[in-house]
């Protein structure tokens, strides 16, 4: 597959690869996912639309810049869909679905977009959100990147003794070295002011959108996914019977491609 490179408004270089062909999705991934990790979603989308896979900076063969700031990935994203053709639908999910919540309130030419389970935290989770942030910047400002890593981990709910474990996992090096990106995830998703839904942002979306949730999910994600649905102009909410965070692909993208190509 060729390896595309866009130049983003401050000149980082941003790679990726386009797949398939039809009406443009730019597929935006979440904390540790570069673009082999959204492959999955990405080959099968690509049956049905041109599928824009991408390495968001400072991960795989994309480019980084500091200070980070969440509007460059925003700028990031619009350096893409200028280079496919000027208007694109957006797909996200996890943390990237926040990622294109943003991307969505500053205006840029996006068609449709579907944010699949953004981990907005309920109101008793403000304290851990803003405390998860302080810790992650404090392991990373230290290289303590495994440790980021374990932390990152273990608040999404995965038992200490598993995140133990896989510390000695022969994958784990090639993840912990995207550690410090976490930190553009939490930016992404305010944990630093809390975590919670910004309605704000929600409310300047206006393009169609679909909010996905996993029926099988926690109380607490099916809530604030139907607080951002119902606080966006054109948005809605669809829950997946029986799903979890992670929705595999030949059950993920019918569900896409039937949002994406309505008129």
């Amino acid at each position: 597959m060729t390896t595309n490179k866009v130049t983003s408004a401050d000149g980082t270089l941003i790679a990726y690869e386009l797949l398939g062909s039809g009406s443009s999705v730019v597929v935006v991934g979440g904390a540790t996912c570069d673009r082999a990790r959204m492959s999955g979603v990405s080959t099968e989308l690509a049956r049905h639309h041109a599928v824009v896979n991408y390495d968001r900076r400072g991960r795989g063969e994309s480019g980084d810049t500091a200070p980070y700031e969440v509007a460059r990935e925003v700028e990031d994203l619009a350096a893409l869909i200028a280079d496919v053709g000027g208007s694109a639908a957006l797909y996200g999910h996890s943390s990237g679905a926040a990622l294109v919540l943003h991307a969505l309130a500053a205006g840029l030419p996006v068609t449709r977009a579907v944010l699949h389970e953004p981990p907005y935290a309920s109101a008793d989770m403000v304290a851990g959100s803003r405390e998860y942030a302080a810790s992650l910047a404090s392991l990373l400002e230290a290289g303590r990147h495994d440790d980021a890593l374990a932390l990152f981990f273990t608040i999404t709910g995965l038992p200490s003794s598993m995140v133990s474990a896989w510390r000695a996992e022969p994958w784990w090096p090639a993840v912990a070295a995207l550690a410090p990106t976490l930190a553009y995830d939490s930016a992404v998703m305010g944990h630093p002011t809390g975590g919670t839904v910004p309605l704000d942002l929600a409310r300047a979306a206006t393009a169609p959108a679909l909010v996905l949730v996993g029926g099988a999910s926690p109380d607490w994600m099916l809530d604030t996914d139907r607080t951002l649905a119902e606080a966006m102009p054109a948005g809605q909410l669809r829950v997946l019977a029986g799903e979890g965070h992670v929705v595999e692909p030949p059950v993920l993208v019918p569900v896409l491609t039937e949002f994406l190509s309505a008129r």
